[in-house]
């Protein structure tokens, strides 16, 4: 079979959300403190190796084929992509693994600071088993939420086209349950030592973020009037929520920042993917205007209830995926099939079948997180040591520093052999990682970070 313009392009999006995941490891690195970049980075790089392999193994094909009761395909289908050889389905089943990488990497923030490596790289695969793959089977892959299934004979079709549910609610659920399993970093909301370290690293992540997401939203695309439609809105989605963030951050705390400009194009990447080639470029405009202010409130709405989501996944990810996944109740227009949102005049019906998703996903990566992280918890510890985390996960579990000053340097390890901690606490090199990170004054209201 001669290979096709959509085949190319498809290869080309896979591309682009593959470096979705170092552009998110940057952006997470540089929010997190600079004795723990770097565990960030390979928090978002062991996803892709374990999640690679894993894919080929059995995860594609539980997204796949004849399923059990709707919920996942049959896990041995495909084992090892053995019968996709010769098959251009070869190149969608490397496309849907990064969807599936990038997905379980979301999550690695809201634990940032003080999670053990091994137990991350335990959590990748089985929730990745557990939660991803039958969720994206339900939606995509023609399980319950897919056309034909039973949720959708009862509530009606699930408009998911990119992954509102599969990728944005589903991970900003297992982070919420995941840093209430961690717990709170010590000194959380005290410490301005947890500000952001390297603002330029979020910056440069958050613009690797938006490119990929061209490729992310617009690789499913099946004709160049629908492509074309994407890539509109997922351009102005995120513009307009970054504004919108800026204007909120200003009003709330007097300075609009760097960090709320990438938080504020994320959160509007977030909450267009669902809805991406189903509403109006005018309405992707007024989606984004809403997802960015109302997700610079939810990031502060951490400190009220004591949830140490390090780096904002549920106030971003979970508020957005709700947003732009519920938004298309109301500005979803007319298809074949679809009635469209309330403001086409299309009834409650599509606001219903957007509901049903969000709680199942809810109810599926909850609880699945929730049995998932509690045994490793129990069976292995998810925290480093309090030592450990004083002293900086990159130095305590990789035997590294993001950035050599005096002795401190990539081999350098002061665990579990370095003298006594000072009387402050913190040992001589966690001394100098903070001075790199600038973070030794307290900030002043304006200068926090959301």
């Amino acid at each position: 079979m001669e290979i096709s313009a959509q085949h190319v392009w498809l290869m080309i999006s896979a591309a682009m959300v593959l470096l979705m995941t170092p552009g998110l490891g940057l952006f997470y690195g540089g929010m997190t403190r600079a004795k723990a970049a770097l565990n960030m980075i390979m928090m978002s790089f062991i996803s892709a190796g374990i999640v690679g392999v894993v894919w080929v193994l059995w995860g594609y094909s539980m997204t796949t084929g004849d399923g059990v009761l709707g919920l996942f395909g049959n896990p041995f289908a495909n084992f090892g992509l053995q019968n996709l050889m010769g098959s251009p389905d070869l190149i969608k089943a490397g496309y849907s693994a990064t969807f599936a990488i990038i997905t379980v990497a979301l999550i690695s923030g809201a634990i940032a600071d003080r999670a053990r490596f091994g137990a991350w790289a335990l959590f990748v695969p089985v929730w990745i088993t557990v939660v991803y793959c039958p969720l994206a089977y339900m939606v995509w892959g023609g399980g319950l939420m897919s056309a034909g299934g039973a949720v959708t004979a009862v509530f009606g079709q699930v408009i998911d086209f990119a992954g509102g549910a599969v990728v944005e609610i589903s991970s900003g659920t297992a982070a919420l349950v995941l840093a209430l399993i961690v717990g709170q970093r010590h000194g959380f909301a005290k410490d301005p030592n947890h500000r952001p370290h390297n603002v330029p690293f979020i910056m440069l992540g958050a613009a690797i973020l938006w490119f990929g997401w061209f490729g992310f939203n617009g690789g499913a695309a099946t004709s160049a009037e629908q492509a074309g439609l994407i890539w509109v809105n997922t351009l102005v989605t995120p513009a307009a929520a970054m504004l919108s963030w800026l204007v909120t951050e200003k009003i709330r705390h007097g300075h609009p920042t760097s960090l709320g400009a990438a938080s504020g194009v994320v959160a509007g990447l977030v909450a267009i993917t669902p809805s991406c080639a189903n509403i109006s470029p005018l309405a992707a405009v007024g989606l984004g205007l809403v997802a960015g202010a109302a997700c610079a409130v939810f990031v502060d709405l951490k400190y009220r209830f004591g949830l140490d989501d390090s780096l904002d996944v549920v106030g971003v990810h979970l508020g957005a995926g709700l947003i732009g996944t519920l938004a298309l109740g109301f500005i979803a227009l007319p298809a074949d099939g679809l009635g469209g949102g309330l403001f086409y005049g299309g009834g409650v019906q599509q606001l219903i079948a957007q509901t049903a998703a969000v709680v199942i996903t809810l109810l599926l990566s909850g609880v699945g997180t929730l049995v998932i992280g509690r045994a490793i918890n129990k069976a292995i510890g998810f925290r480093v040591s309090h030592e450990a985390e004083a002293a900086g996960v990159d130095l305590a579990e990789h035997a590294e520093s993001a950035y050599a000053f005096g002795e401190i340097g990539a081999g350098f390890n002061p665990l579990p052999h370095a003298a006594s901690p000072s009387p402050a606490g913190v040992s001589a090199p966690d001394r100098s990682a903070n001075a790199v990170s600038g973070a030794t004054a307290q900030p002043s209201k304006e200068d926090s970070f959301a």
